[in-house]
């Protein structure tokens, strides 16, 4: 066999309907459009929305409000009752440490909550804390440290 001896199997090329060239095309005379009315006649159509000039679902629902803000700073957070259940007492508890653990998915901003209890000192280190969890760490003997967050280095195309 040679490379010009190479066929498509019968039947799996199929050539383009022809329409509007004759009753022996099989779809002549109206050429598959009906009888005339607007969806018949050449030239641009109706819009997808277009009811009829019934007033169009886009315009019968209300608008959204509200906006939304580009500055919007996104945090991963961690509350202090997984702290006191994942770490050893004096450990030192950093972002990159959460990912190891599992308790977050990205170390870039990190914020921690005062939800739950702690009785174990931690030297906690993280991107911002809520002023209860500053509050019940400092209590339990621990420290927390606010990083300094600095933009990800932005991908070059």
């Amino acid at each position: 066999m040679k490379l010009h001896d190479l066929r498509p199997a019968p039947g799996a090329k199929k050539s383009r309907t022809r329409k509007g060239r004759g009753i022996a095309a099989g779809k002549g005379k109206t050429a598959g459009r009906g009888t005339k009315g607007q969806r018949a006649r050449a030239g641009r159509g109706i819009a997808p929305y277009f009811e009829g000039g019934q007033l169009p679902l886009v315009r019968r629902l209300p608008h959204l409000r509200g906006f939304t803000n580009i500055f919007r700073q996104e945090y991963e957070v961690v509350n202090l009752d997984i702290l006191e259940a994942d770490f050893e007492p004096n450990a030192s508890v950093t972002p990159e440490s959460l990912v190891e653990h599992g308790l977050v998915k990205n170390a870039t901003r990190v914020k921690v909550l005062g939800r739950g209890e702690i009785k174990k000192p931690l030297q906690v280190s993280a991107h911002a804390f809520s002023a209860s969890a500053k509050d019940k760490i400092t209590a339990a003997g621990g420290s927390a440290t606010e990083l300094k967050w600095t933009r990800p280095p932005r991908k070059v195309r």
